[in-house]
């Protein structure tokens, strides 16, 4: 895009919610447990649109990620965020899902509308994008429908499985949606398949783990996440004080080697993948405003970064975690750029092993693996599947403009066989 006036841009004023684990302990339910996947959408709706210099008469659209159906309310998906979010009933909304990288997609599609042109309106010319995650382990039944309402089946509200009939299932939907019948494989077994074609060991899996939580550590002591979290407070039970969530907080801060070598592999027997070297399972949501450069220009708002190139790529599914190599080589080449050109990638960390894989074909490209992941990713902070790309997306922004770096990538493998990626340019 030589005409920066056309170029698309992504607003100063990105927010993003905690990243919370879905359970306390392993045991309690998850600080974000009472947010359905709308409330949290709306949460980063509102602090990125009080956080942003633009009127909110002015977001005409909203475009939101979200991968699974997890609450009763989400089937609204991104106008349920929308309306949270604080804006009026006016606006339309569209809920994107390419399961992994259903936020960065958001994105894409953002960049889409406007540049399209065809139902874009050019008085309200700024989109809300992003993405929201609930993981809070939906459970669905099976082998009512049909069957009469009472006491055991309530139409519009939960039910007591005491009350259900013989051969009723309940079934965690999550966990089926996490094995993919087209590889015959569930998504941490198609990157035990990556670390095997790719000869990675149980050790260097450990000692990438570590290094994310290490950097994630550094990074939010460092105070480096400030910018882009926006804390949610969770008001006080019973006369209770309020608590304020400001920190992802699955960052581990006493992990160590040797802790990471006594984890018991979580999916195959002698497989590398355990606990400590998969992504962590928590709830999040991210929103920021798009808009055309020159838009910007006329309503005096802050861009922070030009949106260059967009990839999407497909590959085999019993390597999905593949999916980002492909998916980069075809956004360099539209952006124009090298991979040594490349700063600053935030590369979400399904699995360990799927990371080094695409790191190590990175390097073949020419990005220097010490640039990957400075600050952590989703092995310390966590994955919220349909927020993850937005998230990354503000993280690497924001990075760049700190760092007075110019060209940034954001890029995420897919369950099912795909990858996208993003490249972006600050703008100082």
């Amino acid at each position: 895009m030589s005409d920066n006036s056309r170029s698309i841009v992504i607003l100063d004023g990105g927010r993003r919610t905690p990243r919370a684990d879905i359970l306390i302990n392993n045991r309690e339910p998850g600080l974000f447990s009472r947010f359905a996947t709308t409330a949290l959408g709306g949460l980063a709706i509102k602090a990125t649109l009080d956080e942003t210099s633009v009127d909110k008469s002015l977001i005409g659209h909203v475009v939101m990620g979200m991968a699974s159906h997890s609450h009763r309310d989400s089937i609204y998906g991104a106008q349920g965020m929308a309306w949270r979010g604080g804006l009026a009933d006016d606006v339309p909304a569209l809920t994107v899902a390419r399961i992994c990288g259903s936020g960065a997609e958001s994105v894409a599609i953002g960049m889409e509308h406007i540049l399209a042109g065809v139902r874009h309106d050019q008085d309200r010319p700024f989109l809300v994008v992003g993405g929201a995650e609930s993981m809070q382990y939906p459970f669905s039944v099976y082998g009512m429908r049909g069957q009469k309402v009472g006491t055991a089946i309530q139409k519009y509200g939960p039910l007591d499985p005491r009350g259900l009939p013989r051969g009723t299932m309940l079934q965690d939907s999550l966990l089926l949606g996490l094995y993919d019948p087209g590889a015959s494989l569930a998504m941490a077994n198609t990157a035990e398949e990556l670390a095997r074609r790719f000869e990675i060991t149980r050790e260097q899996a450990d000692a990438f783990g570590h290094r994310s939580h290490m950097n994630a550590k550094a990074a939010r002591n460092d105070g480096l996440f400030r910018e882009e979290i926006a804390p949610v407070t969770l008001p006080g039970k019973n006369g209770e004080a309020d608590q304020i969530v400001e920190h992802d907080t699955h960052i581990m801060d006493n992990i160590s080697m040797a802790k990471m070598s006594r984890l018991y592999p979580a999916f195959e027997a002698g497989g590398i993948i355990t606990a400590g070297n998969a992504s962590a399972v928590v709830d999040g949501a991210a929103a920021m405003v798009l808009g055309l450069e020159d838009d910007a220009k006329a309503h005096g708002a802050k861009p922070l970064a030009r949106v260059l190139a967009v990839g999407t790529a497909a590959c085999d599914p019993q390597i999905m975690g593949w999916g980002p190599v492909p998916a980069t080589r075809n956004a360099l080449a539209k952006a124009g750029l090298k991979g040594e050109d490349i700063e600053h990638v935030e590369l979400n960390e399904a699995f360990a092993p799927q990371a080094l894989a695409c790191i190590r074909d990175f390097a073949d490209m020419g990005i220097d693996p010490e640039i990957v992941n400075p600050m952590g990713n989703a092995i310390a902070l966590g994955h919220p599947l349909g927020a993850t790309g937005a998230i990354l997306t503000l993280t690497c922004a924001y990075a760049l403009r700190r760092k007075g770096q110019r060209y940034g990538m954001i890029t995420m493998c897919i369950g099912g066989g795909q990858g996208n990626t993003l490249i972006i340019e600050s703008i100082a």
